[in-house]
């Protein structure tokens, strides 16, 4: 419900005495300023710590402001202290976000009250160290970089500070390090022993992303070897329990037919021709050692027969 304008601006004109001292009652019954919603909102947030009730509180404070410093704003709109009254009611509304675990609605509820080049650089730098400690610093990476882009804001003092938190707190996490070289050599806010200094983190970046990179490399190399290392162990595995079921079957079968198995088995693993006058020794060596066998068999066996 909107008010009377001159109702609403009447304690704010004339009767500031009358105001803190005779009618209180009257007071409380006009519009807070942002000022005071302001005092209010981080009262709540940090005494009362009731985060809800501080956004909210920082939500209609921002509500009753003027559009703020944007390139189109007329000149009579109030700038100075009420842009200081919105950046710190943004700076409670950010703190009360995160207090809720909210953050990742921090950016997108900055927006609605500031175009990307009008951000302040306070709470820009607040962005990035939240999204960064929270491990997203992507989320503001083209937020930052249209900031830093824009010719204005290049004038500004703390021009430097959001530089050097996008180069350390945002490019060089996200692994872009020829982004970070590129733009450290095409800025003129460095001076050259910064630049040289800021160079020397971006080349130790480099270095360390190479070093990550070669031994995650190493490490999938060496899950391949030991994948098929692993593999021919099992074909071993396979192999010697074919060997063993091969073996233990030609042990239940009888003499003779465990030799002639034999022999089959050689023939088809040497592949020699039986009726060739070479393979004649190797016919006539297991001959031999068929006989050598049967007679051990037999004598064995002898003494067991007169036993019984």
């Amino acid at each position: 419900m909107k008010s009377d304008p001159s109702v609403s601006a009447a304690p704010f004109r004339g009767s500031t005495g009358s105001v803190r001292g005779g009618e209180p009652r009257r007071a409380a019954a006009a519009p807070a300023s942002p000022g005071l919603l302001l005092e209010e909102a981080s009262d709540l947030l940090v005494v009362h710590l009731d985060f809800g009730a501080a956004l909210e509180a920082c939500e209609r404070a921002l509500r009753g402001l003027p559009g703020g410093r944007t390139r189109d704003a007329p000149a009579a709109e109030p700038a100075g202290a009420s842009m200081e009254v919105k950046c710190s009611l943004c700076i409670v509304g950010i703190q009360a976000l995160a207090e809720m675990d909210r953050w990742r609605e921090v950016l997108s509820w900055i927006l609605q009250y500031y175009q990307v080049p009008d951000l302040p650089p306070k709470v820009l730098e607040l962005c990035i160290l939240l999204y960064s400690k929270m491990q997203e610093p992507g989320v503001v990476l083209d937020v930052v970089s249209a900031w830093l882009q824009d010719s204005d804001n290049q004038g500004l003092p703390e021009y430097r500070v959001v530089a050097e938190l996008h180069l350390q707190r945002v490019l060089l996490p996200l692994g872009l390090v020829s982004e970070a070289e590129e733009f450290v050599m095409g800025s003129r806010v460095f001076v050259e022993e910064q630049r040289q200094r800021v160079l020397q983190a971006v080349h130790a970046a480099r270095q360390q992303l190479e070093k990550k990179h070669s031994g995650f490399l190493e490490a999938q190399k060496l899950n391949q070897e030991g994948s098929l290392s692993h593999q021919f162990l099992s074909l071993l595995m396979l192999l010697r329990q074919l060997w063993d079921s091969a073996t233990s079957r030609l042990l239940s079968l009888p003499l003779k037919k465990s030799l002639l198995a034999a022999l089959i088995l050689c023939l088809l693993v040497v592949r020699f021709d039986p009726a060739s006058p070479s393979s004649l020794p190797f016919l006539y060596q297991l001959a031999q050692l068929y006989r050598r066998i049967r007679k051990a068999t037999l004598a064995h066996l002898h003494p067991l027969l007169l036993h019984d």
